[in-house]
This record gives C-alpha cells, sequence and structure tokens, in this order.
C-alpha cells in the first residue's frame, strides 16, 4: 500500500504514469484555487447554519439541542456518506463527483431557509450532509493523482485552508447579515457565496490525467477498504484523524459555554467572534504543508500535534488572553496536523486513493461526531478542567499514533517510503 518514487505517480488501475502538476506551474496553480474553492463551498454548505442556532430556536420554537442538529445531523450524514462517494468517483471520476456534490448542497441550501417546519429543514439539512460528501471524499484523491508527489503537501495545505476559511465564512457571513436583513435572507446570502465559489472550481480545476475508471462492485470495494486498513501507518492515519478531530470539536463546542459565563462573562456577539482563531488554521495548514515537502512529513506532524498541546495547557488558567493565545495555537496546531496527515494519506495510497482518502475522512467525522458529544460528559462533570484533561488524553494517545506512523514507515524499503 506504499506510494511509488516521486518520479512517477500510481494511477487508479495501478500503472505508473507520469509525474504530476508541479509547484509553480500554471495547471498546478489552478489546481490548487480549484480545490480551494471547492473547499470553501463546501464547508460553506455545512456551517453557514452555525450561527442562526438561536434564531431557529425562537422561530420554530425548538430547544437548543433540538436547533442544534441542523449542523450534527449534517456532519453526520456526511460522515456515513464519505465512502459511497469515494466509490462513486472510482466509477464516474473524481471532477464529476465533486461537482455534482459542490453544487447540488448550494442550490438545495437556498431552499432550506424558507422550510415550514423544523422537520422539513432538519431533513434537508441532513440531505445536506450527504451531498456535501463528495467534496472532502475526492478532493485529496485527486490532488495525490494529479500533483507532482514533492508538492502534494503544499497543494494539500491549500485545499485544507479552503476548508477553514470555507467554514469561518460560513459561520460569520449569516451572523452579519442578520443585523440588516431577515434571517432567510441572512442565510440565502451565505449560499449564494458557496454556490459561486463551486463555480469558481468547475470553471478552474484542470480535467484529470492520472486518473482510470473502474468497475465497481461491494466486493471490489470491500476488498479495496481492506487492503488499506491492512496497512498499519494507514490505520494509525486513520486512528489519527479520529482523536485530533475529536479534541478540537470538543474544545470549539465548550469554549463559548466557557467565556459566556464568570469569571470571563463575556457578551454574545464578542464571543461568537471567536470562529476567528480558524484563520490560525488558514495559515498554518499551508505553511506545514510546505515544511512538509520540505522538512519531511513525520517531523512536522510531530510539531504540530505538540503545538496543539502547548495551546490546550495555556488555556486552562481563568485569563482571558492567555485563553485566547491557547486557542489561537491549538487552532494553528490541529490544522498543521490534519495537513500533514491527510497529504501523508493520499501520498501513501499507491492505488484506490478515493477510498484512502474516505477513511481517513471516516475517521475524521466519526471523531467529531463522537469523541466530540464525550467531552461534554467530561465538560458537565469538571468544566474547562475536565475538557482539558479530556483532550489532553486524546493528544496522548495522538502522539503515539503518530510515532507508530513514523517508526513504521522508517523501517520500509527507502524506494517505498511515503
Amino acid at each position: 500500500m506504499t506510494a511509488t518514487a516521486s518520479t512517477y505517480q500510481a494511477t487508479g488501475n495501478g500503472a505508473l504514469a507520469p509525474t504530476g502538476h508541479q509547484a509553480g506551474s500554471v495547471p498546478f496553480r489552478k489546481a490548487t484555487i480549484a480545490l480551494f474553492a471547492a473547499g470553501m463551498a463546501a464547508f460553506m454548505a455545512m456551517y453557514h447554519v452555525q450561527a442562526m442556532l438561536p434564531v431557529f430556536s425562537d422561530h420554530f420554537g425548538v430547544s437548543p439541542t433540538t436547533s442544534a442538529l441542523t449542523v450534527s445531523l449534517t456532519t453526520g450524514m456526511l460522515a456515513l456518506a464519505i465512502i459511497p462517494a469515494s466509490v462513486l468517483s472510482e466509477r464516474y471520476g473524481r471532477i464529476r463527483v465533486m461537482v455534482i456534490s459542490a453544487i447540488a448542497a448550494s442550490v438545495l441550501g437556498l431552499l432550506l431557509p424558507w422550510s415550514p417546519s423544523i422537520e422539513i429543514l432538519l431533513g434537508g439539512r441532513a440531505l445536506v450532509g450527504i451531498l456535501c460528501a463528495g467534496v472532502p471524499a475526492v478532493a485529496m484523491a485527486y490532488l495525490a493523482e494529479e500533483i507532482d508527489g514533492p508538492s502534494l503537501g503544499k497543494a494539500m495545505g491549500y485545499y485544507v485552508s479552503g476548508t477553514t476559511i470555507g467554514g469561518l465564512t460560513g459561520r460569520l457571513v449569516p451572523g452579519l447579515a442578520a443585523d440588516v436583513v431577515d434571517w432567510r435572507w441572512a442565510l440565502e446570502i451565505a449560499c449564494l457565496v458557496s454556490l459561486a465559489f463551486a463555480l469558481v472550481f468547475i470553471k478552474l480545476v484542470p480535467a484529470s490525467k492520472n486518473f482510470a475508471p473502474q468497475r465497481v462492485t461491494i466486493r471490489t470495494t470491500l476488498s479495496n477498504l481492506s487492503g488499506h486498513l491492512r496497512d498499519t501507518p494507514m490505520l494509525c492515519l486513520f486512528g489519527l484523524a479520529f482523536v485530533l478531530m475529536g479534541g478540537f470539536v470538543t474544545v470549539y463546542n465548550f469554549l463559548a459555554y466557557r467565556l459566556l459565563d464568570s469569571p470571563f462573562s463575556l457578551p454574545q456577539s464578542i464571543v461568537s467572534l471567536v470562529f476567528l482563531m480558524y484563520l490560525a488554521g488558514t495559515f498554518s495548514s499551508t505553511y506545514a504543508g510546505r515544511m512538509s515537502d520540505r522538512h519531511g512529513r513525520g517531523r512536522v506532524l510531530g510539531v504540530s500535534i505538540a503545538v496543539m498541546a502547548v495551546g490546550l495547557v495555556v488555556t486552562v488558567p481563568d485569563f482571558l488572553p492567555s485563553t485566547l493565545v491557547g486557542v489561537f495555537f491549538f487552532t494553528a496546531g490541529f490544522f498543521g496536523a490534519h495537513s500533514v496527515a491527510s497529504s501523508w494519506v493520499g501520498a501513501r495510497a499507491s492505488d484506490h486513493r478515493a477510498e484512502a482518502s474516505s477513511l481517513y475522512l471516516f475517521g475524521y467525522y466519526l471523531g467529531s461526531s463522537v469523541a466530540g458529544a464525550l467531552g461534554g460528559i467530561a465538560f458537565s462533570a469538571f468544566g474547562w478542567v475536565g475538557v482539558a484533561g479530556y483532550v489532553g488524553v486524546l493528544m496522548v494517545v495522538g502522539a503515539v499514533l503518530a510515532g507508530l506512523v513514523i517508526t513504521n514507515v522508517a523501517r520500509e524499503p527507502v524506494e517505498s517510503v511515503a
């Protein structure tokens, strides 16, 4: 399951193809901008309702827990749809699946603000999660096939930065627009922005050159998935996605509660701006990608996890400046680690890259749903100290998994090391 030498890339059918687009070339720039736009479109479609949760509670007369399902149902269904979307891309092509995903999710988002009941809104948001799955499920496989090996980290960094800005923009745009227009139109504006980025993706994305469609059956799909799961470094990377995303979501799930409560007692309008910390991830994901190309993935992954851990510790004291600084570094470390780990999955898979990427993202979003939810128990019992302790344990597990990846890869023959 290891990647071929960087002079060549393996296509879907296992044959060797010429090196992909190199950093600095026009196709490379188009591919990175296109995938940045795809990330923006998909993640805006996923998260643009989050700023409107209190509005949903008031308008539909539901509890905050029910209102929050407009987000959790989307990410949960996305996790379930990741693997089927990747399988479809093996048969019908990477770009086709990403185009349908980005356009359909954005268009459906334009209809949902006019839902007559919370049940219809929730059903629509679940469908948005299924439709959004095509972009994250396929983007890493597309880049791994079309980008030259030494330039892959940089390209993946741009894509991940697009997902971070998409998530941030999706949360901020409707929140700011709601101050001047009705909440429905605020959501419409966010979806129109998402649709615009989807169209940019369609316009710029270079055609697949190193992809060969494959016949898809349940038996071959299971065989392809099990092949990746039998590879120890890959399995550790999938686990790393679970624990790191679980820790990240836990921190952001309960940070607002902490800042609203004593001793900080900040107003809601100020607390909502904490999502600007995602900008740290925009920079770190791109920077970590470049550094991994230059200094090696293992070293940069280890540093990124260490930055997460240090940032987490700094948030513990009840001192606002240290809390914000800690969240900044925690966020930067997370997205740096995610950028490196996701590019490592794409580079290591010599074939069936879409399935490899989908397994990584399945772990990623499963961590968001499961580990993120379990963090609520720690917060209810011990407050922020409980959150820090719980996430700290996840960081230790992540460090162990990263160590296993680095150790196992180092033992492999030089010509097969990803």
